[in-house]
């Protein structure tokens, strides 16, 4: 395998088979809502820089690779491998959900805002119960509940810090798709990208931002990226 190939980004085993695999992906695409989950399938193997040449004949290299050195994530701080993933989502839907309750009951928000902010945070509240179920479900310990205040000084500023955080949220789940090994964690996840795009979506629209700000392909966000950008709001 020459320099340039080793240089290149590589499919998660998890990605991997699902690319390959006609079965799986089959099953893959009924668990996070049938075939119209295949675009978006699409767009997380080319952000993890899945290309035409990928075939079965490298994956044992690619796997031998991966288990040799396995890459880091920057969500080691929650725990290793997927588990470590799943940690770093459920922290981020911890403050999504804290930041709509806050929202709701900050007396800025009136009429359809309201009933909108009220929504989202219903959403991420089940996103919180799913990825605590995983967690608990693989044996694994939840990460604490991050503590936050988020500045509410006004609809107008509330809104376009939510689309700040569902445009940061959206990325995020982005960025750690290529560092997946688990084909449920997999489908879990981008079960729960494809709703925070939509509710990027909406935001953007509401204080006048492109509905698709990076263009026809999202930017993945990696962890230490998103942690630099909620840290402002934790409190200590």
């Amino acid at each position: 395998m020459d320099e340039k190939r080793l240089n290149e980004p590589q499919i998660a085993p998890a990605m991997e088979r699902l690319a390959t695999d006609p079965s799986d992906r089959k099953r893959f695409l009924k668990a996070v809502g049938g075939t119209g989950a295949a675009s978006a399938f699409a767009l997380f193997l080319a952000a993890c820089g899945s290309d035409s040449k990928s075939s079965s004949s490298s994956s044992s290299t690619t796997t031998s690779t991966q288990q040799a050195t396995p890459a880091k994530t920057g969500t080691e701080m929650f725990g290793a491998g997927d588990m470590g993933i799943l940690g770093y989502a459920l922290t981020l839907e911890y403050l999504e959900t804290q930041f709509y309750a806050d929202a709701a009951k900050s007396g800025k928000l009136k009429g359809k805002v309201l009933a909108v902010a009220k929504e989202f945070g219903e959403q991420e509240s089940e996103h919180v119960k799913a990825l605590e179920a995983t967690i608990k479900k693989l044996g694994g310990t939840l990460p604490p509940k991050p503590k936050a205040k988020f500045p509410l000084k006004d609809e107008k500023s509330i809104l376009k810090l939510a689309a700040t955080v569902e445009n940061l949220g959206a990325n995020a789940y982005l960025g750690q798709a290529g560092n997946i090994e688990n084909k449920d964690v997999l489908a879990a996840a981008l079960s729960i990208h494809t709703v925070e795009a939509r509710h990027a979506a909406v935001l953007n629209t509401v204080i006048g931002m492109d509905i698709t700000p990076d263009g026809a392909f999202s930017k993945p966000a990696s962890a230490d990226e998103v942690l630099k950008a909620v840290k402002p709001f934790l409190m200590s």
